[in-house]
């Protein structure tokens, strides 16, 4: 059985425990490393402000790397949260970056977590006007 195919069933079966029942299905992207779950209630799965579906998503990886050691890191996702999460805080990156370059000064985002910072610094790597850097990058 594939990686994700454990994953799927291991995220199916922590949300029927959790009382949850995914819309129709639980999908795999198109990647084969993520898991879309559809429901008509994603904020009880999301939490606050997606601690929950972090924890999740975490209890779905460690179950999964303690079956098959080695198996690729599972994303989970809710209703397209982490997507559109993902792609306003890129959004924010490019309005700011148009700032830096009409001003020619630097400017800060505010904390982000570290896979939010490797988004922001893998989509403007091959910009030619910025560069981009976390605070620890430049000690």
């Amino acid at each position: 059985m594939e990686t994700t195919e454990i994953a799927r069933e291991v995220l199916d079966t922590m949300l029927g425990y959790l009382g949850f029942v995914a819309k129709g299905e639980i999908d795999l992207s198109r990647d084969e490393t993520s898991l879309q779950v559809l429901t008509g209630e994603p904020e009880p799965l999301i939490g606050h402000r997606g601690e929950r579906l972090d924890d999740i998503q975490y209890l779905v990886n460690r179950i999964v790397q303690t079956q098959h050691r080695g198996a690729p890191r599972i994303r989970v996702d809710v209703d397209h949260h982490r997507e559109i999460q993902e792609q306003n805080l890129i959004e924010e990156a490019e309005h700011l970056v148009e700032r830096v370059v009409h001003s020619g000064e630097a400017a800060k985002m505010p904390p982000l977590n570290s896979y939010h910072r490797r988004l922001i610094h893998n989509h403007f790597a091959q910009h030619r006007q910025i560069k981009t850097w976390s605070p620890s990058d430049s000690a």
